[in-house]
């Protein structure tokens, strides 16, 4: 902030025999008279400068319909995935429960580093929203090292309402810029809004982890969401666009930069609404993102939601049967249906002998609850056999294991000499 600007506000506090009629007149003025760079280029662009001051941000609106596809998926359909949210009664990081889909606000940033701390820059942000009849792209650019009060002091009275955001990797990186930013400006701007915040990376890597190279948007838009980028700018060439800007003053050069940012808020929407679906248990789904989604489930603690999409992956999967009967075998136990859990881990030593954790539970089973001693050291000393057989990450955890097996077997043995 300027010593000019620090003035100025010291004379809001001051008497002044001026009228507030010649004080507005005189504001008129000095807004009409105000000009910057590349005015024509920018309106050109689709953008417009927000005065604030002596400072000024751009401001770019772009506007697409409702019915538009954006790979898989039209823009409308995030409002059929909100609303199906309304009935559900899990716990789930994407539930957007008493939320309407125009109030997610689908979000990012462009840097000037990767790296967090003040040192790092913010100079884009943008955001999509779905509206009544259109998607709006809103995106504040700033156009000077200078211009953060400006910039900031236009996004935050924009998003004061805000509900709900949507990132990609937000947590993590976007939203703690803003905040560091907002730390260094925050006596001449508007507060931070409180509001939820459903980060897709997380999703992503839950459900795709295994199957995809890597869990980088880039990466999701093609090969899940089937969006193909055309001559797309590569965000790691933002930061240096944008120096280079800064240093010749050339708009132009940033035109990829606003793209790439334009199109990363779009896809969050299309993103937005399969991840809903793959969770709701809506449209097509590989058999291995329903046992993901099962997955999620169980670390929420849904297990009602977990089991049913465990033995969806049963009745229609091939290769992750075994893991699902183990899980579910986990589930019942938990949940004292322990019939159902014999009966998997009893089929799990049939189709598996390289695994002694179903060998472990029976073990246990027919000591504690069967009191059966003898099945109970038969289930025993087959995990222990079928342990030994491994090779063990650590020696420290290798005797750990070992101990664990010997003790439980002299046990079972002391008690059938007991009641022999």
């Amino acid at each position: 902030m300027s010593i000019q600007n620090k003035l100025k506000r010291l004379k809001k506090h001051m008497v002044h025999p001026v009228t507030s009629e010649v004080l507005i007149s005189q504001s008129v003025i000095e807004k009409e008279q105000k000009t910057i760079d590349h005015a024509h280029y920018w309106e050109k662009f689709g953008a417009t400068p927000y005065f604030f001051e002596d400072d000024y941000c751009i401001i770019r609106k772009v506007e697409y319909p409702l019915d538009q596809m954006w790979g898989r998926y039209r823009f409308s359909d995030v409002k059929d995935a909100v609303s199906r949210w309304q009935d559900s009664k899990e716990t789930h990081p994407l539930n957007a429960k008493d939320l309407d889909a125009s109030q997610l606000l689908f979000f990012d940033t462009e840097t000037t580093g990767l790296s967090g701390g003040a040192g790092n820059t913010i100079f884009m942000l943008g955001m999509s929203q779905v509206k009544e009849d259109h998607v709006l792209v809103h995106q504040f650019f700033l156009p000077g090292p200078g211009s953060e009060v400006a910039l900031y002091h236009y996004f935050l009275n924009h998003v004061k309402e805000l509900r709900n955001l949507v990132t990609y990797n937000g947590k993590s990186f976007d939203w703690p810029q803003v905040k560091t930013r907002h730390t260094l400006i925050r006596d001449y701007v508007p507060s931070l809004p409180e509001f939820g915040h459903f980060d897709l990376l997380h999703g992503a890597r839950r459900l795709w982890k295994e199957s995809l190279p890597a869990v980088k948007l880039s990466v999701v838009e093609k090969e899940i969401l089937g969006v193909h980028r055309i001559h797309d700018t590569p965000g790691y060439l933002a930061p240096m666009l944008y120096f280079q800007y800064c240093n010749e003053g050339d708009p132009s050069l940033l035109e990829g930069v606003f793209q790439h940012n334009e199109w990363d808020v779009l896809s969050l929407i299309t993103l937005y609404t399969h991840m809903s679906n793959l969770v709701q248990g809506k449209g097509i789904r590989t058999e291995r993102e329903i046992f993901e989604t099962a997955r999620w489930y169980e670390a929420l603690n849904e297990h009602e939601r977990a089991i049913a999409y465990y033995n969806e992956v049963l009745s229609t999967g091939t290769t992750l049967q075994y893991q699902s009967k183990k899980s579910l075998a986990i589930l019942y136990k938990k949940q004292k249906q322990i019939d159902f859990s014999v009966q998997y881990w009893l089929e799990l030593i049939k189709e598996n002998n390289l695994d002694e954790e179903p060998a472990i539970e029976l073990s246990k089973y027919y000591e504690h609850v069967k009191k059966d001693y003898e099945k109970a050291l038969d289930f025993a000393i087959q995990a222990f056999a079928i342990w030994k057989d491994k090779k063990r990450l650590t020696k420290r955890k290798e005797e750990q294991e070992k101990q664990a097996f010997v003790k439980r077997i002299e046990r079972l043995e002391q008690r059938i000499n007991q009641y022999s």
